[in-house]
């Protein structure tokens, strides 16, 4: 496995050695409805499957250069992934539309990725058949289930000659802030940064690996699918639905198979905090979880005290978690800390913080933030944080542009050369020092720590002070017991030549019919005063489900200021509203 660590493998190679040295170990096992063991893969037969579906996607001919991966949650979806890569197809996971969804994001997918197929499984293929018809897009797409392919397939399967350059998958981003964009991910990118998470979390051939992300996304296609492949591990994997549903089926998971790595965004750690009800602690034993990652949308140290707390008694350690940082551009992890070390915490001045300056201060202070840490750089990796405007890098405690720089970075935007140009080959003006990966995230290093505090887009700045929208959502959540956690949006409008802050937030479905929406508007607007002295323009409230989100679950606020704009938000504070409400009752 020496060159697999010198990152010189491709993937295809590292799945053929773990089938050779390891044919009969279980790869991969998903549990049906998050707790039944309904199928596994050994090595052997993935690489198999791979193989049958590598020769299915060559049959078709050289003009098939990328593929569609439409598949539920399962394991059809890790074949047909490898199975493309066996084919030197670029593989391009999205995810099934569900009934009544509508096609857009799909539509854009196929239409930027030039994608000629759709790999999917049979229970799909016709409502999928049915669907792309209907749509003069999508009717020259070729649709395939790779779950009932003719096992003598592997035969014809002619070996392609890929490197450690060439092109393994599209991960199209989330579009929180514009249209979706591919990633173009090579296999040296993956076998990189699985390095990186390899040694960042302290991982070994004793770890085992559980998760319920969804495996189109690059968290949960990378982290619970191909670092335990790099490892040559085991990996359960649940549905996220499985875990929506039920969060405490994700612990009872990582109790009954003793699982070492699991872990989620923010919310999943809250949700489970506030949903696992106390009579049900003492069927959990969590002593075994010493990596409890959490990433991709802030980290809230007060989810982390919460969790720690409730499920202290069931084995678990505060020093588990393992706050990080990463995105698709650099194909997932760019930060993390140390195994053996609680999350950091800085408090900082709150004023000095509006005005760019990372300012520490004593927790108790009146006007304090406190930020979680995402821990440092590994490897060969650099971050940087750097002035966006000047283009300079910023002084110690100053906010700026969190730049990376790395063999983990990706090649660029998929047939995007202008935007790949400004994202992925930026410079240091000061030093020349470069190319670099722009994230269009802010944060500041302390002490080689990295802290990240919002997005550079979504900042807003009112009377010339920098308010991040994260912590003004936080605010409005906690103003009334009636509003969802991690459901809300805050923006500004421009209104009279001035800007005015605008806040949308979804309500508890529980609390539908028994809303009094003027006490809540109220609340929020007094809380948002109280905690940031800024007056609340307008306030719309929403039902569950109804705020725009992109496919990984990040609040798309640019989308959500746009449809307050249009007036196409379902919005429960209006007349049509109580009208319904009444004929209602």
């Amino acid at each position: 496995m020496e060159n697999q660590e010198n990152n010189n493998w491709t993937l295809i190679e590292l799945l053929c050695y773990r089938a050779q040295n390891q044919p009969d170990k279980t790869a991969y096992t998903f549990l049906d409805n998050g707790e039944i063991e309904s199928i596994s893969l050994t090595y052997e037969q993935l690489d198999r499957q791979s193989r049958q579906i590598a020769a299915k996607l060559q049959s078709l001919g050289v003009s098939v250069q990328s593929a569609l991966l439409l598949y539920p949650p399962g394991l059809e979806f890790i074949a047909a992934f490898f199975g493309c890569l066996y084919a030197g197809v670029v593989a391009v996971p999205a995810y099934p539309p569900r009934r009544n969804q509508k096609l857009s994001r799909l539509l854009a997918i196929a239409k930027d990725s030039q994608a000629k197929v759709a790999l999917t499984t049979e229970s799909l293929l016709v409502d999928l058949k049915t669907r792309f018809g209907e749509n003069s897009e999508t009717t020259g797409l070729h649709l395939i289930s790779t779950d009932c392919l003719d096992a003598a397939l592997e035969l014809d399967y002619s070996q392609k000659t890929i490197n450690s350059s060439s092109l393994a998958f599209l991960q199209y981003t989330s579009g929180s802030t514009g249209k979706p964009k591919g990633v173009m991910v090579s296999h040296g990118n993956l076998l990189h940064n699985g390095r990186m998470i390899k040694q960042a979390f302290g991982h070994s051939e004793q770890t085992i690996g559980l998760g319920w992300l969804p495996l189109f996304h690059d968290m949960g296609l990378i982290g619970n699918v191909l670092q335990p492949l790099y490892l040559g591990i085991p990996s359960i994997l649940l549905s996220p639905l499985a875990f929506l549903q039920k969060p405490i089926r994700w612990l009872q998971a990582i109790s009954h198979y003793r699982a070492t790595t699991s872990g989620g965004p923010n919310f999943a750690y809250d949700l489970c905090a506030r949903k696992v009800k106390p009579e049900q602690l003492a069927t959990l034993d969590l002593s075994s979880w010493d990596v409890a990652f959490t990433g991709a949308e802030p980290i809230r140290g007060e989810t982390l005290e919460q969790f720690a707390a409730k499920f202290g008694c069931c084995g678990f350690r505060k020093e588990a978690f393992y706050p990080c940082y990463g995105m698709a551009e650099a194909t997932l992890f760019v930060s993390g800390g140390l195994k053996t070390e609680p999350p950091h915490i800085c408090s900082v001045e709150g004023k000095a913080l509006e005005q760019n300056s990372a300012i520490p201060t004593s927790r108790s202070a009146l006007d304090v933030r406190k930020l979680v840490g995402c821990g440092q750089a590994w490897l060969d990796q650099k971050i940087a944080i750097v002035d966006p405007q000047s283009s300079r890098l910023c002084p110690a405690n100053q906010v700026g542009e969190i730049w990376v720089s790395g063999a983990s970075i990706a090649q660029g935007y998929w047939r995007r050369v202008q935007e790949t140009e400004q994202t992925f080959n930026a410079y240091l003006a000061d030093t020349g020092c470069g190319p670099f990966l722009r994230t269009g995230d802010l944060g500041f290093l302390q002490d080689g720590e990295l802290f990240v505090t919002g997005r550079l887009k979504d900042i807003i700045i009112i009377r010339g002070r920098n308010h991040y929208p994260q912590d003004i959502e936080l605010t409005v959540e906690q103003a009334h017991q009636s509003l969802r956690p991690s459901c809300g949006a805050a923006f500004v409008i421009e209104s009279k030549g001035e800007e005015r802050l605008v806040v949308v937030q979804e309500v508890e479905r529980s609390y539908l019919r028994k809303l009094n929406i003027d006490e809540v508007i109220k609340d929020i607007r007094r809380g948002v005063a109280s905690e940031h002295q800024l007056q609340v323009y307008d306030v719309a409230l929403l039902k569950p489900g109804a705020i725009p989100k992109t496919s990984s679950g990040k609040i798309q606020r640019h989308r959500c200021r746009a449809k307050f704009i249009n007036g196409t938000l379902d919005v429960l504070n209006s007349a049509e509203y109580e009208k319904d409400l009444c004929q209602c009752t």
